[in-house]
């Protein structure tokens, strides 16, 4: 297992699911994370997860990527003032919204899934970007889905944001080839989690990966010797 003690870890979606289950392996290994979600109560549940798996306490951010996302720019200059750096981003948090025709798509609806899936990336992109190049090896993972390559019926919505931000994320890396920065996109698959749920109420979650199944592949993209960049690794199989 390798060690992360030491590094500052960004994650959002922190509060519960894939991103809590990341928050939680990354602070197992040793690092720092510094937690984002809409929840206070949820980011102190993940917090109380750290502790009991070893981990040192966790900085909580409460943050509302929609109905705050000017916050989101502050993230980045704080964590430097705070550590100086950042080592690791992980950008877990995600939206359903609605699954529906993309001629009946609601504007309220399309603001809240470009919001929370594409306009959050491009502000922690923003902000992200200088403190994870003062790092030594600064280290990016975005989670993905594979509605975003193959267009279904009725995933218009999710799966349009989503391309969008896989987009940003490979001209990221592109720009930053030159650096000891590496940028991946991580596709879980199927995993339990209450955004599949969501997508597919009749399903057994029991028959799926659970995020805590899946976390140690995701934090092993974050460490140093992580070479890929650009990449879109897929986790499922």
């Amino acid at each position: 297992m390798t060690s992360l003690s030491g590094r500052i870890a960004l994650v959002t979606g922190a509060s519960r699911g894939i991103g809590a289950a990341v928050a939680v392996e990354l602070a197992r290994r040793g690092a720092h994370c510094v937690l984002v979600a809409r929840t206070q109560g949820g980011l102190e549940e993940t917090d109380d997860a750290i502790r009991a798996a070893g981990g040192p306490a966790a900085t909580l951010l409460p943050l509302d990527l929609q109905r705050k996302a000017q916050d989101v720019d502050m993230l980045g200059p704080s964590i430097v003032a705070r550590f100086g750096r950042l080592d690791i981003l992980v950008h877990a948090a995600g939206v359903l919204s609605k699954l529906t025709p993309v001629a009946h798509i609601q504007p309220r609806d399309m603001e809240e899934s470009l919001a929370v899936n594409l306009s959050s990336a491009w502000r922690l992109i923003r902000t992200c970007d200088p403190p994870l190049r003062a790092a030594p090896a600064g280290r990016a993972v975005v989670l993905t889905d594979a509605v975003a390559g193959t267009p279904a019926a009725y995933w218009g919505l999710y799966g349009a944001a989503k391309a969008g931000m896989e987009h940003l994320v490979r001209c990221w890396a592109a720009e930053t080839t030159n650096s000891p920065l590496r940028i991946n996109l991580a596709d879980p698959g199927p995993v339990a989690t209450q955004l599949r749920a969501n997508a597919y109420p009749g399903e057994d979650a029991a028959a799926l990966p659970s995020p805590a199944d899946i976390a140690p592949a995701l934090v092993a993209l974050c460490g140093d010797e992580e070479i890929r960049h650009g990449a879109l690794v897929r986790l499922r199989g």
